[in-house]
């Protein structure tokens, strides 16, 4: 019975491609692994790479690459729009077949304790592989960002889960987990005032009130003129993609400000698309097993 594992990780380098590519390396033209997407935003300052294959063999790509980021990436010298804890921030697992949650627990773990043993980067565990419920909330852990941390871990409550009580001097530290599959999306908004992205983030997030699967804030995008609400939908089957860009939409006519565009950052599942592509062209007869593509899974 084969099984897959996806991994997304979440690298804080967006815009040298050499450091990008040798990071990507451990993943490429891998037996058993496929690169599914490398998405790179220089605004961000941020890279995402979404990998998929079998358990043990993502593991170890992986961490090769988590190595790789931590001899490339100084984080006493980088910036960027996106919140930030170290030069590999993010490394979470989902379940995709034949996986379950608890398998993907245990991978956390596996490679957390190998990223700590091999990079002396500390590693906190989030979400369901979390060892203390104020440890779940990735947007928990990493409040303070790199330069915040070293006193944040003086707290007895953020000691790591693996490796030493302070940050690596230049990676910083890093957080695995295990999930299920989530949304990035941002909503382009037609101002340079990142002020009222903030507050409409404010008005959709769940720890504001907002929407339950929903994790927002506002982010300037100067090179484009504009400023953005990012969001991770955390449950698109609870809160549809649809559901939130109305509601921004809406919030933002308050300040007579329109939607000008948006994005998915990585990957999404096809049902959210359909989901969206439902509401506004009124569909009452589609699904999944209308998409061309679901019926010819397997022959391409």
């Amino acid at each position: 019975m084969n099984k897959i594992v996806e991994c997304v990780v979440n690298y804080s380098e967006g815009r040298n491609k050499e450091v990008i590519d040798a990071i990507t390396s451990p993943f490429s033209e891998v037996s058993g692994l496929k690169l599914l997407n490398v998405e790179a935003d220089e605004d961000y300052n941020r890279v995402v790479v979404t990998v998929a294959g079998d358990p043990d063999i993502v593991k170890e790509a992986v961490i090769q690459s988590v190595v790789i980021a931590t001899r490339l990436i100084d984080m006493t010298k980088h910036t960027g729009q996106h919140p930030r804890m170290g030069a590999t921030d993010v490394v979470p697992f989902i379940p995709i077949k034949n996986m379950s949650m608890a398998e993907c627990v245990a991978l956390a773990k596996e490679v957390g304790k190998q990223i700590a043993l091999q990079t002396q980067v500390p590693v906190f565990l989030y979400e369901a592989a979390a060892t203390a419920s104020h440890r779940e909330n990735l947007a928990d852990i990493r409040k303070g960002e790199f330069e915040g941390m070293a006193k944040k871990m003086t707290d007895a409550r953020w000691k790591p889960d693996f490796g030493i009580d302070q940050p690596h001097p230049t990676a910083g530290v890093v957080a695995v987990g295990a999930r299920m599959p989530l949304i990035a999306f941002n909503i382009d908004l037609a101002t340079s005032d990142v002020t009222i992205a903030n507050k409409i983030a404010k008005a959709i997030r769940n720890s504001s009130g907002g929407y339950r699967y929903i994790k927002a804030g506002g982010v300037e995008v100067k090179q484009r003129g504009l400023v953005q609400v990012t969001m991770n939908i955390t449950d698109y089957t609870k809160t549809p993609i649809y559901r939130v860009f109305e509601t921004v939409k809406m919030e933002a006519l308050r300040y007579g400000v329109s939607v000008c565009g948006s994005e998915i950052v990585g990957l999404v599942p096809m049902e959210a698309i359909v989901d969206s592509a439902a509401y506004y062209l009124r569909f009452n007869n589609v699904d999944k097993d209308k998409i061309l593509e679901t019926q010819l899974e397997g022959l391409i």
